[in-house]
């Protein structure tokens, strides 16, 4: 049963929505945070008048079974009804699920090696690249913020800002330890390894979120380098900034030092914002467990076999034999299915 009281509080907002962006003595910022509500609330209204046109259809063909010229029609209209009212309802029940707000922001993604030593450096550099065919496979801006390779072309740390629509909301599933069996090119002998390299995807933070003051910054300049000494800078462009009461640091080493100063508390704001929404997350599921996990990059949660050419995420319980798609960049079967999953486990929640 879908709550009533809920979609007329929803069509109700609405409208004071619509009569709020016609107000010409609304201001600009009252008018740009009534703007974004309404478009999110957009698609729950649209869910909310088709399924109450489709139930209203359904109440009319109904009473027409009761005259004899009509009954057939009217019947064979129920009959088409009923097929398409429940998954008006499920779509609806779907808009009706609380929407994370940092799903329509960009991301921060930071990659890093585990284990295995050089084998998951060059791992790290295959989620890397991964990564970024997905993001122009999607249109999605790609900008790396910092990149530290290895000799054999592998990745220490990788920090990239993706923008784009629907970033977060499509790419938060990727935080964890991704591990790779397959034989590295460092083994002569043939032997398959297992090494792991740690993703974290982050939302872009807004000012507003994150009050960050002065003097609880460290700033230091430096001369960034590449592997083997390559695109060594000529000046001290590179910028590290210490955020003391939380110990994080973070660096970006593009030409610019501006740009870099600019792109360093980008990121450390969107660290220090996942942070705060990790703690308020744990606050309110303590007495839960995610069926998708924690999110911590602690855990893993998707295993790539090159021998077998299949991908497992252990979240859900799936295996694709698509690997060589997957690493081309074609994240979309394991990204719809751990949001139909999310939504599934969200669902059952909502109606316990």
């Amino acid at each position: 049963m879908l709550p009533e009281s809920r979609l007329s509080d929803l069509e109700r907002r609405f409208a004071y929505l619509e009569a709020r962006l016609a107000d010409p003595g609304a201001g600009p910022a009252a008018l740009a945070e009534a703007g974004r509500e309404h478009a999110a609330l957009r698609p729950v209204i649209d869910a909310i008048a088709d399924w109450r046109a489709a139930t209203a259809a359904r109440a009319e063909a109904e009473a027409l079974t009761g005259e004899p010229e009509m009954r057939a029609l009217a019947e064979e209209e129920c009959a088409r009804l009923d097929a398409l009212i429940p998954d008006l309802e499920q779509r609806l029940r779907l808009a009706l699920l609380p929407r994370d707000i940092a799903d329509d922001r960009p991301a921060i993604l930071e990659i890093r090696p585990g284990t295995g030593g050089e084998e998951a450096a060059l791992f790290a550099g295959d989620l890397l690249r991964l990564y970024q065919r997905h993001a122009e496979a999607q249109g999605w801006d790609w900008q790396v913020i910092a990149l530290s390779e290895t000799e054999l072309g592998g990745v220490r740390e990788a920090v990239v800002r993706i923008g784009g629509e629907g970033v977060f909301a499509r790419l938060k599933y990727e935080s964890g330890v991704h591990r790779v069996q397959r034989v590295p090119v460092t083994e002569s002998g043939g032997r398959i390894h297992t090494s792991a390299a740690t993703v974290a995807v982050l939302p872009e933070a807004e000012t507003v979120d994150i009050d960050i003051a002065e003097g609880d910054l460290r700033i230091e300049t430096m001369r960034a380098s590449g592997a083997g000494g390559q695109h060594v800078n000529t000046t001290d462009s590179a910028v590290r900034i210490t955020h003391l009461p939380s110990g994080i640091v973070v660096t970006s080493s593009e030409k610019s030092q501006h740009q870099n100063r600019r792109l360093a508390m980008e990121v450390l704001r969107a660290r220090l914002f996942a942070a705060e929404r990790d703690r308020q997350a744990g606050a309110r599921a303590a007495d839960r467990r995610e069926q998708l996990g924690s999110g911590d990059r602690s855990e893993r949660i998707r295993t790539y076999n090159f021998p077998q050419g299949r991908v497992t995420d252990h979240r859900i319980n799936l295996t694709l034999y698509a690997l060589s798609q997957v690493m081309a960049g074609d994240l979309a079967p394991l990204t719809d299915a751990l949001i139909a999953h999310d939504q599934a486990a969200q669902l059952a929640e909502m109606e316990a």
